[in-house]
């Protein structure tokens, strides 16, 4: 058992060095191992959650080549150069609400130049903003009503005899994780020196080639001519986000018998997405090649891949060892439920995947006993792969800075998303596990 766990945790160490994309793939290679070498039953790959993800990312795909993520994109540049003192608070607000609205943090790039251009242009340390909406990307993904972890942990839970919807998880989630996002953006406010009183920076930019690198461009999406069917497919997404919503909260209300004649939450997302793909499709002129060539539909489908490999290793061996997990975990879990949310950050300080998170340990977790309402309430815990600084939204933040302050340390971990991201994930987890204390109480008592 120990030397199996040792395979598993190895597949996901190698494939994290070489990328999400190889997460899947070199999780295949210990499957292997575990089937075909220690005999063990192969257990299911996480195929709803993988549909809902397709449709929904190709929805977001199309919605970026119709132009309309850059009329988002512009409307949140005209909000944060109205108000360029309060980047810092206003920078992360943005982009996790534009994680919530498409169900993906890779939105982050487009806005982050944004970002650097307006804290240079008024004298802030980027690193403030920055380091702090590169984590807000990541974080709105459990608040997100189309992202892979929030419905994987409906449908997974669902499964278990917990009847939870999509907008009940969301009243956990949103106000937890924004209580996180302001305490790191506060934290962050009078995060380093002034560049105006960093010696190390100002004696950089007596460079006239570094002066001019940093001070002489500009980053902006204001000069975008948005057309009417960028605008037009941006109302049939949101549209389509509305309607699934809408049809969770009939799961709330309506009797057991009207339930009957509608179809799951899981195969009504698909069906949603995928329709509202066909209308932008057929009513604002998309170039379909630039919809498959994105950045969003490109990493949409990188995560399907880790996913399913990931998932389906995980659900491998756990499936197999359920019995003797029980034994060895069940006490610390009755006692202290809430502990499996430091299962669930450090599951995903190695992987690199939310929705991994969330479908992987989750049947585990419902298999040793922990009640509905506490893993909703440490939902938010399944952040944590900003702790190692490899993930691409991280790296590319970095690269955007133009002034150095966003930094990868020299240990390693010293650097600049450490403190905005353990602030945010902890203070989310704690104040989600109190919603649920104070909206469930029944399932809380004693402990």
């Amino acid at each position: 058992m120990v030397i199996q766990l040792l395979i598993v945790l190895a597949a996901l160490y190698v494939g994290s060095r070489y990328g999400s994309l190889a997460l899947g793939a070199i999780s295949g290679i210990g499957l292997a191992i575990l089937v075909f070498g220690f005999g063990l039953k192969p257990g299911n790959p996480p195929t709803d959650v993988i549909y809902i993800i397709i449709a929904a990312v190709t929805c977001a795909g199309v919605l970026q080549a119709s132009g309309g993520m850059d009329w988002l994109i512009q409307l949140a540049e005209k909000l944060l150069r109205k108000h360029p003192e309060r980047i810092t608070i206003l920078a992360p607000l943005c982009t996790f609400l534009l994680t919530v609205l498409v169900g993906t943090g890779h939105v982050v790039y487009t806005l982050m130049p944004i970002i650097v251009d307006i804290a240079i242009k008024k004298g802030i340390r980027p690193e403030r903003p920055c380091a702090v909406a590169s984590v807000a990307s990541q974080v709105g993904i459990t608040c997100s009503p189309i992202a892979a972890a929030v419905v994987a942990f409906v449908t997974i839970s669902n499964a278990n005899g917990y009847g939870v919807t999509i907008p009940q998880t969301l009243m956990v989630t949103i106000p937890a994780c924004l209580a996180g996002l302001l305490l790191a953006a506060l934290a962050s406010f009078r995060r380093g020196k002034d560049l105006d009183k960093d010696p190390e920076y100002q004696k950089r930019i007596q460079d006239p080639k570094i002066h001019k690198y940093i001070y002489g461009s500009d980053a902006t999406t204001l000069d975008k001519v948005i057309g009417k069917n960028a605008k037009t497919a941006v109302f049939i997404f949101l549209a389509a986000i509305i309607v699934i919503v809408g049809l969770a909260f009939c799961q709330m209300v309506l009797s057991e018998e009207a339930l009957a004649k509608l179809p799951k939450m899981n195969i009504a997302i698909q069906i949603i997405m995928l329709s509202a793909t066909a209308f932008m499709i057929m009513l604002c002129k998309v170039d379909l090649k630039n919809a498959v060539s994105g950045a969003v539909w490109k990493s949409g489908m990188v995560a399907v891949v880790a996913i399913y490999g990931i998932a389906w290793l995980a659900d491998t061996y756990f499936g197999n060892y359920l019995d003797q997990m029980k034994v060895m975990l069940t006490g610390m879990v009755s006692q202290y439920p809430w502990s499996i949310a430091l299962v669930f950050f450090l599951v995903s300080v190695l992987i690199n995947s939310q929705g991994a998170v969330v479908v992987a340990m989750l049947p585990l977790a419902y298999s040793l006993g922990i009640p509905g309402p506490v893993l909703l309430g440490v939902l938010p815990s399944v952040y944590g792969y900003f702790f190692i600084p490899n993930y691409p939204s991280d790296i590319a933040t970095v690269n955007f800075d133009r002034t150095g302050t966003t930094r990868i340390g020299k240990y390693l971990l010293n650097h600049s998303f450490m403190m905005p991201g353990l602030i945010s994930a902890w203070t989310a987890t704690l104040v989600g596990y109190l919603i649920t204390c104070v909206i469930f109480p029944g399932y809380f008592a004693g402990l």
